[in-house]
């Protein structure tokens, strides 16, 4: 097949593949230093998505914020939010924008924007409250950044590997994706205390050095296809997500004399124009020319049911981070002796065997779903999470650890069964061009997913949570000393309020009662509120039933993206022409599950119509035309 464009890979004209099978005209082992990029890529813009959730405490006590005064969490929603919020709403028109201008100039450039907007994070010299913008502002550009790799990091892989090394490549990428979120924690915990700025300084050489490899390495092998750019779409998507998103975060506060704000006008108001938007953008990418969100790539049934698949498993897990983290600072880490003030880093040590589980399972459930094909790995790998999130409920809050332990570990196992193979299906179905779209589209799928996500998990353990905290809160406060007024006012503060509180490493009596209540007590009732068994006793029975509630609902999404995974049918590679021999239909091939072989597609699937897919016809004598 001739190659066909303007790049360096084209111009050096039609000579011998490889022996590694890298692509024509470009370096021996060219693809392996491709994965390494784009694999750095991945590593880095997932560690900083979690880095800051441990280190919250320390920024907020460095520009001198309280997130958790009344009108401030503003701040500490958006902080966590706000870089997940921008990649989910970018992430297709920049996978769009690598199609159009070249997916490894896009990717280079987010290199650069996320080593920019780094840089400008870490020398913040401000305070309070134009701190908190600056911060909130620079970390969205930041997330812009991350937006460019992320769109464009799997289709720059799925260009240079073959069909049948893909979900190799592929799992080491998501395995990086997926660990880099358990990293992140660790990395801030051990960072902030020394000085929070190290958190965003340190992605600032890495930041360098992966742009000028990358500029150096990397070379453009798919054609550029110059299009217009689908403004009306891109508008009314990135509007119609973010009020969606907006009404999600703020669902989640008090209101009022309510829990939560899910009554709020303003989160109903957020929620029905951004559904209308949406809508409005579902209907404009039927009629443009050259829409930036290809629904006609849902006619391809391995590319719908790998993308559902994505969305349901990122529904499932998104908020599960959160409330393992909830679990161990405000629970057990204090029960097993730890301050308050320590357990963010130990909260992220902790879960580590998550992340091993992940760094095993990805790239070797990769390398499998290349031999058998993705649907038995991805399925399966749902259905051991349902499992393991089975067995978590199934644990005691003040648990044994090794068990846990065990417990995450296979839950990272499985959770990287699913992503690697089902990626590497998403990636083989989409014709060349659209890769960097496609690619998007199943990004931005599994990221609102994962802010849908926490809004339901939050959700549900704050319902669990007010139906027996107040009490237990009033109870224990009074059996303490604490007067009868203070004791009533802190049984009646949001529920959300104690979860931060302990999310964030604060003593959450304090932030409840407050330091000048607590001084007026006796030193034998201080210390009884202060240490470390009184919180953890207080919230295990009304925590236990909100968890429960959460995993339930996870559990059942777990086994609808099962299903949803299973329902791909056998493995399908889209490839242009009939490269394998025999007469080709609507110009693909099909790869016969189990054994690797590859065969002409002869089923009666509709064909899908040139003017959209840009699919070009295998001639009689089997070559595509240029």
């Amino acid at each position: 097949m001739a190659v066909r464009d303007g790049t360096k890979a084209g111009r050096a004209g039609r000579t011998a593949a490889p022996a590694d099978g890298s692509p024509l005209g470009l370096p021996p082992n060219y693809k392996w230093i491709a994965l390494f990029i784009s694999t750095l890529g991945m590593l880095m813009a997932t560690i900083d998505g979690s880095i800051v959730l441990i280190a919250l405490p320390d920024i907020f006590r460095g520009i001198g914020l309280d997130p958790l005064q009344p009108g401030n969490t503003f701040y500490l929603l958006w902080m966590i939010l706000g870089f997940l919020v921008i990649t989910s709403v970018l992430v297709v028109s920049l996978g769009r924008m690598g199609d159009i201008y070249g997916r490894v100039r896009t990717y280079n450039l987010g290199f650069a924007v996320f080593t920019f907007f780094s840089l400008l994070l870490s020398i913040t010299w401000m305070t309070g409250h134009a701190a908190g913008i600056w911060l909130i502002t620079m970390r969205i550009f930041q997330g812009v950044g991350a937006a460019m790799l992320m769109a464009n990091s799997s289709a720059i892989l799925t260009d240079v590997f073959p069909h049948n090394q893909r979900g190799m490549a592929l799992g080491v990428n998501q395995a990086a994706a997926f660990s880099g979120s358990f990293i992140g924690l660790v990395l801030g915990g051990l960072l902030a205390p020394i000085d929070w700025r190290l958190i965003f300084l340190v992605s600032v050489p890495i930041g360098l050095f992966a742009t000028v490899i990358g500029y150096l390495k990397l070379h453009e092998t798919s054609p550029r296809r110059p299009a217009r750019i689908d403004w009306p779409g891109n508008l009314t998507f990135a509007l119609g997500l973010i009020l969606v998103m907006v009404g999600i975060t703020y669902g989640i506060e008090p209101y009022h004399h309510h829990t939560m704000g899910w009554t709020s006008p303003t989160v109903m108001t957020s929620m029905v124009l951004g559904v209308i938007l949406l809508i409005a953008f579902c209907i404009i990418e039927t009629k443009v020319e050259q829409p930036m969100f290809h629904l006609q790539l849902f006619k391809i049934k391995a590319f719908t049911s790998g993308v559902l698949a994505s969305f349901l498993a990122a529904l499932s897990r998104g908020g599960l981070m959160f409330m393992l983290i909830i679990w161990l600072q405000g629970i057990w880490l204090p029960l097993h002796g730890y301050a308050f003030s320590v357990t963010p880093l130990w909260a992220g040590i902790a879960m580590l065997p998550l992340t091993a589980g992940l760094l095993i399972a990805g790239p070797l459930s990769g390398v499998l779903s290349d031999r058998f094909g993705p649907r038995p790995f991805a399925t399966g790998g749902m259905l051991g999470t349902a499992l393991c999130l089975a067995l978590l409920e199934l644990l005691p809050v003040d648990f044994s650890y090794w068990v846990f332990a065990v417990v995450l570990f296979l839950t990272g196992m499985a959770m990287a069964s699913f992503g690697s193979p089902n990626r590497a299906g998403v990636m083989n179905s989409l014709p060349p061009q659209h890769r960097g779209a496609g690619s998007g589209m199943n990004t931005t799928f599994q990221n609102s997913a994962q802010v849908l996500s926490i809004g339901i998990f939050f959700s549900l353990m704050i319902v669990g949570l007010s139906s027996t905290l107040s009490g237990s809160l009033f109870r224990g406060l009074i059996a303490h000393g604490v007067p009868v007024g203070a004791a009533d006012r802190a049984a009646h503060l949001p529920a959300v309020s104690t979860l931060f509180a302990a999310f964030l490493g604060y003593d959450p009596v304090q932030h409840l009662i407050g330091v000048h209540q607590l001084s007026q007590l006796t030193t034998v009732q201080q210390h009884a509120l202060s240490g470390r068994s009184f919180f953890p006793g207080l919230i295990s029975a009304p925590f236990r039933a909100g968890l429960h509630a959460a995993l339930d609902f996870a559990i059942v999404v777990s086994l609808f993206a099962a299903g949803a995974s299973w329902l791909r049918g056998g493995r399908y590679v889209y490839t242009e022409g009939d490269e394998a021999g025999g007469t080709a239909v609507d110009g693909t091939v099909g790869v016969e599950e189990g054994t690797g072989t590859v065969r002409p597609v002869t089923s009666p699937r509709p064909p899908v119509p040139i003017g959209i897919l840009d699919v070009p016809r295998a001639t009689s004598n089997g070559s595509v035309p240029s």
